[in-house]
């Protein structure tokens, strides 16, 4: 059986993603020990991140090539902006945080520049580049989620519902609908392509790391 070309890409960004599974922010949420005002700065800024990834959703359901495509994207933007973007404002809520300081959020460094990435490749690369900075993200964190869940349920109930959240079966549907979509679309492009294809999903791979480290640290502008 021939490989999958999303396999291919997760193998080629492995050493990334298990540097993101060893990072002890996720292996905070996962056994309990994140310190609270960590998560309190990661709720804050990947409610920012989330609003840059729903744009990036809308314009690949505007570039999709069909009917199918285009409501799949059109359904996962549904979902970003509801119910995922539902889970932080609960959070924010049980925090003290209200909607208005959420939106006022400015985001940190790496914040600005994963989501200023995703939106460049959206502009400026084809629809397959788009699908391909997209997915790390949304794999990414199905495969967290379901690896956390193998573990001890953590005690602390807010880490524990975020773990059953992306270690849902239907966050999983969703990145393997993503998978599947990028392996059509990679079918019989030129090497030389298909590089380009794995630049952007090695890009948003280390973004995603890069991501776990700014909430661990509460990255600020330093001036």
């Amino acid at each position: 059986m021939t490989e999958r070309f999303t396999e291919r890409l997760r193998k080629k960004a492995d050493r990334i993603w298990e540097a993101q599974y060893r990072h002890p922010f996720v292996r905070g949420i996962g056994d309990g020990t994140l310190g609270l005002e960590q998560f309190k700065f990661w709720v804050r800024q990947d409610y920012v991140f989330l609003i840059g990834y729903a744009r990036l959703l809308a314009l690949a359901a505007a570039r999709s090539p069909d009917l199918n495509t285009m409501t799949r994207f059109a359904e996962l933007l549904s979902a970003t902006l509801q119910t995922e973007m539902s889970l932080h404002r609960s959070y924010a809520a049980e925090f003290g945080i209200s909607h208005e300081e959420l939106e006022r959020e400015l985001p940190a460094p790496t914040t600005r520049a994963y989501t200023d990435f995703l939106l460049q490749v959206a502009a400026t690369g084809d629809f397959a580049e788009l699908v391909a900075a997209l997915l790390p993200c949304m794999w990414g964190f199905s495969q967290i989620g379901q690896r956390l869940a193998e573990r001890s349920r953590s005690a602390d109930e807010r880490y524990a519902k975020w773990v059953d959240m992306y270690a849902s079966r239907e966050f999983a549907e969703l990145a393997e609908w993503c998978r599947d979509l990028l392996d059509r679309l990679a079918e019989g492009l030129p090497a030389h392509y298909l590089q380009k294809l794995e630049k952007a999903f090695l890009t948003s791979s280390r973004y995603e790391w890069l991501f776990w480290e700014m909430a661990w640290k509460m990255e600020r502008w330093p001036v």
